[in-house]
């Protein structure tokens, strides 16, 4: 009996313990999550995230508070959304991570959801906590028409530095007409971004050869890129010569360094098609050679090449044959 008191001591103080830390990590939590929203409200995007993930466990995605609204719209039921609606369901419900139904619908590329979701009340500029907005998923998932649609609500073209950037999203994902609608309401063309550079070197780390193509165009920087890497640096790292020719084509500068201070032909693999091409290109470009003035003489069918021995020689010697393409300074 004498160690009754005792042990109902130990025992009130385990608790009282026990309930002073849940306490505590309870309040903790709750600071956090005020936090977060801080974060977002002031557009840190990045260190909202990483404080959303200290507090659900490190998991980058928690869905376990996904309305029936969000599943509609993610599975294009259109019936269903519009009947949700009609019930008085609030379109602008958002999970932990802030993704609303009309994030969803878009990056279904369901452009009639997301249509009923933007006539009732849907945010259109709506940001998750790692910046991406409706209109970077309806980038990602390639619907021109969402893009259209979104445009059309007001979606902001283009965004501050620190959000998820639409036209870098679609020219990643090789998503041309996209990144052409985009360009058409006034997005920058050379918009860097530190993490991605410009939409053209994008373009170029990704192969993206449409995308390259139409850029240059429409009047991209060819030697902006990301920092003091090209465009060119960009594609030198990889293996698609035709995009090594479009850059040369528009002038891009074989002689840039990039912080490392090496040129484009210092980062193309050694024997490459690649480092063939670029050493092609500077020397034509030594040689003064432009594709404009041999533009004529390489058409010339091979039958008439067999008549003009001198010409052939010429040719040869000018390293034309082969269909080689020329580049200009």
């Amino acid at each position: 009996m004498e160690d009754g008191p005792v042990f109902y001591g130990f025992k009130n103080i385990f608790i009282t313990m026990f309930a002073t830390f849940f306490f505590f990590k309870l309040l903790i939590k709750v600071f956090l999550a005020l936090l977060t929203h801080f974060y977002i409200v002031k557009g840190n995007r990045k260190e909202a995230a990483r404080i959303a993930e200290e507090i659900y466990g490190g998991i980058s995605d928690c869905w376990a508070d996904r309305s029936p609204l969000h599943e509609a719209a993610a599975q294009g039921r259109l019936l269903a959304l519009k009947t949700l609606i009609a019930q008085g369901v609030n379109v602008n419900l958002v999970t932990i991570n802030r993704v609303s139904s009309l994030h969803e619908a878009c990056l279904g590329g369901h452009v009639a959801c997301a249509k009923a979701l933007l006539e009732n009340g849907a945010h259109v500029n709506g940001v998750t906590v790692h910046g991406a907005t409706p209109l970077f998923n309806a980038c990602c998932s390639g619907s021109a028409a969402c893009v259209n649609v979104l445009l059309e609500f007001g979606a902001k073209a283009q965004f501050e530095v620190h959000l998820a950037s639409p036209i870098h999203e679609a020219v990643r994902r090789g998503h041309r007409e996209c990144m052409e609608i985009l360009l058409a309401n006034n997005v920058n063309i050379d918009h860097e971004v530190p993490q991605l550079g410009t939409p053209l070197y994008v373009a170029c780390t990704y192969q993206r050869v449409d995308c390259v193509k139409k850029l240059l165009e429409l009047g991209a920087s060819v030697d902006h890129g990301q920092w003091l890497d090209t465009p060119l640096h960009a594609a030198a790292r990889q293996s698609n010569v035709e995009v090594i020719h479009l850059l040369t084509d528009y002038g891009a500068n074989l002689k840039r360094r990039n912080a490392q201070g090496k040129s484009a032909l210092d980062l193309a693999a050694p024997k490459s098609s690649v480092e063939q091409a670029l050493l092609l290109c500077e020397g034509n470009q030594r040689l003064g050679i432009h594709s404009s003035s041999i533009s004529t003489v390489s058409l010339l069918p091979v039958s008439s090449v067999a008549f003009f021995p001198f010409s052939f020689l010429f040719l040869i010697e000018g390293g034309i044959v082969g269909g080689d393409k020329l580049c200009h300074h």
